[in-house]
């Protein structure tokens, strides 16, 4: 059993290979033996990644126990660790042998843990889902408030089963979107909805005024949203709704490190690595497009609309 401080501040080849050596010191077969990655998205990245390079491929095992684990990291077949001060640059595409998942985890959560996770739910009913938008809408300060277990309420009441269908609804959009492309062959992804400036975000903030993963991709889709209504794919009212959803789930909308200056270093940094911007925005609740038009001059309207919206009562 091997107990590691597996956070962001910690995410990196250090801890893979203090991994590695433990699997080592062990002696475990290759492929009868799995690793077991009992904890939050980091941790099941960083020792998927250690058991990944480990004698080129050592089986693993999932078992998250954070809401963003539970819906975001233990889908899909991506490991990693940050480098050179960037977010998951180092990584590889090795699936675990297996996911085990158990709700029960995430009544041990705080609430500041939930509406972390809480924020990729929000991305997957944006991009993809009108129902999970409207369950978020109706829900949303209850699921966090009840740690995402069953909710009170009658028989003929849709509050008891919301957890549930909630947390079923993010992790099959999630998967209906990763499974075509499991590799990444394509980099022209909705599932990249909040992950435009959030990475540059939260690597800035992580040892300053520490955000946690969801709370960047939060402040991102909102902006996003405002970028949205910029351009004209959504109205004001549509905008509202959505700063509402993530509101009521506790997650920020905004934060004054997302300026000019690293929007649009983090619009250069995406076109560098993924050859034009393919940005998703909303163009409705529950639906997406992808772009490459995107201007700067949207961009400071956006971040202006983003700050104005922040300083309203």
């Amino acid at each position: 059993l091997l107990v590691l401080p597996t956070t962001e501040e910690n995410k990196n080849m250090d801890m893979v290979l203090t991994i590695a050596e433990a699997i080592h010191d062990l002696g475990i077969d290759r492929r009868l033996d799995p690793v077991i990655a009992i904890g939050g998205g980091v941790c099941m990245d960083i020792v998927g990644f250690a058991a990944s390079i480990y004698r080129r491929k050592t089986p693993y095992v999932r078992v998250p126990t954070t809401l963003m684990g539970y819906v975001d990291a233990s889908i899909g077949a991506k490991t990693g660790v940050n480098f050179a001060g960037k977010k998951n640059k180092l990584g590889a595409y090795v699936p675990p042998a297996l996911t085990l998942l158990d709700r029960s985890f995430l009544g041990t959560l705080d609430a500041r843990q939930l509406s972390n996770g809480a924020a990729e739910i929000v991305k997957m009913a944006l991009v993809k889902d009108a129902e999970l938008f409207s369950l978020l809408e109706e829900h949303g300060p209850s699921l966090i408030e009840g740690k995402f277990q069953d909710l009170p309420g009658g028989v003929e009441s849709n509050a008891v089963g919301a957890p549930s269908r909630v947390l079923t609804l993010a992790i099959s959009t999630m998967l209906e979107e990763l499974a075509p492309n499991l590799w990444e062959d394509s980099l022209t992804r909705l599932v990249d909805f909040g992950h435009i400036f959030s990475m540059e975000l939260e690597m800035e903030a992580l040892h300053s005024s520490k955000l946690f993963h969801g709370e960047a991709v939060a402040i991102d889709m909102a902006l996003c949203a405002c970028l949205a209504t910029v351009r004209g794919h959504i109205d004001s009212s549509t905008r509202d709704r959505i700063l509402a959803v993530m509101r009521g789930l506790r997650l920020p909308t905004y934060h004054e490190l997302l300026d000019e200056k690293m929007a649009l270093f983090a619009i250069e940094e995406r076109i560098k690595f993924s050859q034009t911007i393919k940005m998703p925005l909303p163009v409705g609740v529950g639906t997406s497009r992808i772009y490459d038009d995107i201007t700067s001059d949207e961009i400071v309207a956006a971040l202006a609309m983003a700050k104005r919206l922040h300083a309203e009562p």
